[in-house]
């Protein structure tokens, strides 16, 4: 097999280079915030300056035997996966349900459910407040914990509906051809295929709910102070080199999740590829 390199035009190369010059520029221009701030992280200094005057796990140290450290990632670990486990249930509904309903009034009601991804973040916030408010669910887990359910949906709607376009729906009409309850048709037909699509969609849903900060700005009260809400909190009231470990540590989970994202998505294909 011929290498198609050796047979491109001289504009066809230039083109070439220009644009992996261009997209490395950008790559650089987007992770250099990242990359400045993890070595602060591990300074042995109490202020964020370089050059570092030594290297140290002080921070890291702080911030795992602070309680008030600790206790916000642990409020951020109950809400995010609180919140993940419920999107998970009514995203897939909503999105099997969209997958089946034909009408005219479908983009509409999907643009009503996606409004969350698209509506600016202090607006939803506001709104949940004053529509939490009078109920009492202000300062509370339970309001967090619906908050961010309703911010997180919308992507387990997306992955999901995403992976039912290639679903084949006679598959499950052969199971109820034979025998098969509906809920039994969807354990053991629909859900075992969509799984890759759920799977993403929580991870989504969940890396949302971990970095939200300007929802719990609004509603959270005293004991529900967030891993973002208390790294807002530093960064207005007292600037620490703790804030740059809670940053890294924030940017690993990310990463992981991502990771785990694009494993799930390879493979989907190989699955894909061996069924074809």
């Amino acid at each position: 097999m011929s290498d198609n390199s050796s047979i491109r035009t001289p504009s066809q190369r230039i083109a070439w280079t220009a644009t992996i010059v261009i997209s490395t520029l950008v790559f650089i221009f987007l992770i250099a915030p990242i990359l400045a701030i993890m070595p602060l992280s591990f300074s042995s200094g109490s202020y964020l300056t370089y050059p570092l005057p030594g290297l140290s796990l002080r921070w890291y140290d702080d911030f795992i035997n602070s309680p008030r450290w600790m206790n916000s990632l642990k409020n951020s670990m109950i809400i995010g996966v609180a919140s993940t486990l419920l999107s998970m249930v009514l995203g897939t509904l909503a999105a099997l349900g969209l997958a089946q309903w034909k009408s005219r009034f479908k983009p509409l009601v999907l643009a009503f459910v996606l409004s969350p991804v698209v509506v600016p973040g202090v607006i939803t916030a506001v709104g949940l407040y004053f529509f939490f408010a009078p109920i009492g669910l202000t300062g509370s887990y339970l309001g967090l914990i619906l908050a961010h359910t309703a911010l997180a949906t919308p992507f387990v709607v997306i992955t999901v509906g995403a992976t039912l376009q290639s679903f084949d729906t006679n598959l499950a009409r052969a199971a109820a051809s034979l025998g098969a309850s509906p809920l039994d048709a969807f354990r053991r037909v629909i859900l075992p295929l969509i799984l890759p699509g759920v799977a993403s969609g929580a991870l989504f849903a969940f890396a949302t709910s971990f970095d939200e900060v300007v929802i719990v700005l609004f509603m959270a009260g005293p004991e529900q102070r967030t891993l973002p809400r208390e790294m807002f909190s530093g960064i207005r009231e007292n600037i620490s080199p703790t804030i740059t470990a809670a940053a890294v540590i924030l940017t690993t989970v990310s990463v992981i999740l991502l990771a785990t994202l694009e494993g799930l998505r390879r493979r989907n294909e190989r699955l894909k590829g061996s069924s074809a």
